[in-house]
């Protein structure tokens, strides 16, 4: 694996000394040299690095001072002080202002070396403490997969049937069923589990960006890649990330991800050296990938590899036996973050929910009971609901410029829809618009 080096800022008056500095260290280490403590300062601020070498007497500024701002600019940095033996007094200071060590000079560099290995290591075991929290985080949601129905106990058996394999999964299901709480699930199930989790939603990243948001970029690359980025590919390695709205990827990435699946190697966009990465892929979709398979607009052949594990997640209207207990959670959970003293729902609303469509699923049964115990004026139960298609229609026959113009914006894509046979490519071609955007606005006005 062509491993980054860690990246260390030095600042050091004497040029001598910096010249020392990157004769020993440079083979190790991506060294930035400063000699001004200011200009160290404004570079602390505005680039990351692992640790900062500050040399504490300077004349152009006093180094315990330099110090000072750059733990406030940035309290992460790690900052290891280079003092005289005999000045002792200046680095205990320097220790309380919150400096990781000190070193003296003249300096053994093998000293410092382990240091850095030191800051690497704490470093690493941060990023770790992070990672469990957010897994913590991640088991609140889980209680929201909720269900006594065929459906659901299939998915809970699945789910447990694959946490000591890493196939890649296939989450299937209209918006709103809980695809992404399947993902979360299947990760923390999993041997991953103190892993990276990463979800990157496919819908909502720009066609231009792609690549980079998700292999990274090498400094100098393309015009405004000012600096080496990390793709989430490359910082979910021994983890698992998790592709949300996979038929909305753009074709080209869709060959860079079948190399992935295949071979387990990314490259960054201005590198030719092919990085191995360790990790699980899980995807989700809402929209038929065989259907788009047919229109072109996605591979058969990374189709296959995403389908090993398939999940479906049924729409909420046809396991119904559910919605009593996801009214009872919601409930519960809603009305102690709402701070509302409401102690349940009557038996007739409940009934009222289960003959509901639910177009939105889960996710709109989660909105209704919130929008219900929001306005319920400290009613101990709810006896009245109100649900989505009975609020006002989101077009309406007023005369008003907004709604003109949104009349007009819905006809005119369904007309170009009818006209290019529902192929969502040809129809954003000829309106000037991504996929991404057609895709959103058919959501938005409803269209088929």
């Amino acid at each position: 694996m062509n491993k980054e080096m860690p990246p260390v800022l030095i600042i050091d008056d004497e040029e001598g000394m910096l010249i020392t500095y990157k004769n020993i260290l440079e083979d190790d280490f991506s060294l930035t040299l400063c000699q001004d403590p200011r200009d160290g300062i404004k570079l602390a601020k505005e680039k990351e690095f692992r640790a900062v070498i500050l040399d504490l007497k300077m004349p152009e500024m006093d180094g315990i001072e330099a110090l000072k701002i750059i733990k406030k600019n940035n309290p992460k940095v790690e900052v290891i002080v280079a003092t005289a033996v005999n000045n002792a007094k200046n680095a205990v200071l320097a220790i309380k202002l919150g400096a990781f060590d000190y070193i003296t000079k003249p300096i053994a560099f093998d000293e410092l070396k382990i240091l850095l290995k030191k800051v690497e290591e704490k470093q690493q075991l941060q990023k770790e403490n992070l990672y469990l929290k957010s897994i913590i985080k991640e088991q609140s949601k889980f209680s929201e997969l909720i269900g006594k129905s065929k459906e659901m106990q299939g998915v809970f058996a699945t789910i447990k049937n694959i946490s000591t394999i890493c196939s890649t999964v296939l989450i299937t299901g209209e918006s709103g069923t809980g695809k992404e709480l399947v993902a979360h699930a299947i990760h923390a199930t999993s041997e991953r589990k103190n892993r990276p989790f990463l979800v990157v939603n496919c819908a909502a990243i720009p066609e231009n960006l792609f690549e980079s948001e998700l292999f990274g970029h090498e400094r100098g690359s393309f015009t405004g890649a000012v600096s080496t980025k990390i793709g989430k590919f490359e910082f979910a390695d021994q983890g698992t990330i998790f592709l949300d709205e996979i038929g909305l990827m753009p074709k080209n990435m869709q060959a860079k991800l079948l190399r992935v699946l295949s071979e387990g190697k990314i490259e960054r966009i201005g590198s030719k050296n092919p990085i191995t990465v360790n990790l699980r892929i899980l995807a989700a979709t809402n929209v038929n990938l065989e259907n788009e398979i047919k229109n072109g607009n996605f591979r058969e052949d990374l189709y296959y590899r995403l389908n090993v594990i398939p999940i479906k997640l049924a729409p909420l209207r046809e396991r119904v036996v559910d919605i009593p207990l996801l009214v009872d959670y919601f409930l519960r959970k809603l009305k102690i973050e709402l701070k509302k003293d409401v102690s349940g729902i009557d038996d007739s609303v409940v009934e009222k929910l289960k003959k509901y469509s639910w177009p939105g699923n889960v996710r709109e049964l989660r909105n209704i009971i919130e929008r219900a115990v929001a306005l319920c004026n400290n009613k101990l139960v709810i006896t009245e609901i109100n649900l989505n298609n009975e609020q006002d229609p989101p077009f309406d026959d007023s005369n008003t410029l907004k709604n003109a113009v949104i009349n007009l914006e819905k006809n005119h894509i369904s007309k170009i829809l009818q006209k290019m046979k529902g192929n969502q490519s040809e129809a954003a071609r000829v309106l000037g618009i991504n996929r991404t955007t057609l895709i959103y606005k058919m959501r938005q006005y409803g269209l088929k």
